[in-house]
């Protein structure tokens, strides 16, 4: 654990415990707090932070919002300026923001503030602890998964998020008809990403392979970083089926905007 993780980490109980370490998903980075930083902890983290007691529990997420509407669920939200963004955009869905980076949490803290945003809660904790303990099947609208770490050596490849049993717990969580969308600037990880997808039977492609680049996902200071790089993004969409098919999907609509409530009639025969 960092210094900086260290008031988080207070606040919320999350860190190192005894037992078996379990296998992560992501690396801690060292970063330091700024004084807005820890201003924003102090005073933000009791109005926008999701508790979670040492007990595993289902989440209360309409006590959580204080409201009921579809909630979204934001893995690895880093400095969190693309989730503030899609929050101010989208104010009929909730967003639910899992990072363990503390300046990117007490960043996004001070973000929701200054932007007045009401929709946005964030959890200090490991997503796949998080989604495997704390939510319950079917109370997702959507899963974003924008720039998880490669992990690009073979001897690691078990600590990347997209892997089948936890895209199954991924999906599980997903309302039919639900997204789970991906992006990555990695193309070995990106064929990856499509291969394993692709193979979870209840999941279905709504593009052709890799999907266009949505207008409704922000560009990251990260995705800057890779594209001055000279490197592809890609991005993959994802739907949970409906049903089961008994004859092939039809083709989604070609729209960059694509959301399934917008096409109900397409997603009713997925």
């Amino acid at each position: 654990m960092t210094d900086a993780d260290a008031p988080l980490a207070a606040l919320t109980g999350f860190g190192p415990r005894g037992g078996l370490r379990p296998i992560r998903t992501f690396r801690r980075r060292a970063g330091r707090l700024r004084p807005r930083h820890r201003d924003a902890l102090t005073r933000l983290w009791p109005r926008y932070g999701v508790p979670l007691p040492e007990e595993p529990g289902p989440l209360d997420l309409t006590a959580l919002f204080e409201r009921e509407a579809p909630v979204v669920l934001e893995i690895g939200s880093g400095m969190g300026e693309a989730t503030a963004e899609m929050a101010a955009r989208d104010p009929g869905r909730n967003y639910l923001a899992v990072e363990v980076h503390t300046p990117g949490v007490a960043n996004l803290l001070a973000l929701i503030e200054e932007r007045g945003l009401t929709n946005v809660r964030i959890a200090y904790a490991d997503a796949v602890e998080l989604v495997r303990d704390r939510l319950p099947e079917e109370c997702l609208d959507a899963v974003h998964a924008f720039f998880p770490d490669p992990w690009p050596k073979a001897r690691h490849h078990k600590r990347r998020l997209i892997q089948p049993e936890r895209v199954a717990l991924l999906r599980s969580r997903l309302v039919p008809g639900g997204i789970l969308h991906c992006a990555t600037d990695w193309t070995e990880y990106a064929e990856w990403m499509l291969a394993t997808l692709s193979a979870d039977p209840e999941l279905v492609n709504a593009y052709d392979g890799f999907a266009p680049r949505p207008a409704h996902r922000p560009v990251t200071r990260f995705e800057l970083r890779g594209l001055r790089a000279g490197r592809t993004i890609y991005d993959l969409i994802f739907v949970r089926r409906t049903s089961v098919l008994s004859t092939p999907a039809p083709a989604p609509p070609r729209d960059a905007n694509w959301r399934p409530d917008e096409h109900r009639d397409t997603m009713d025969r997925l």
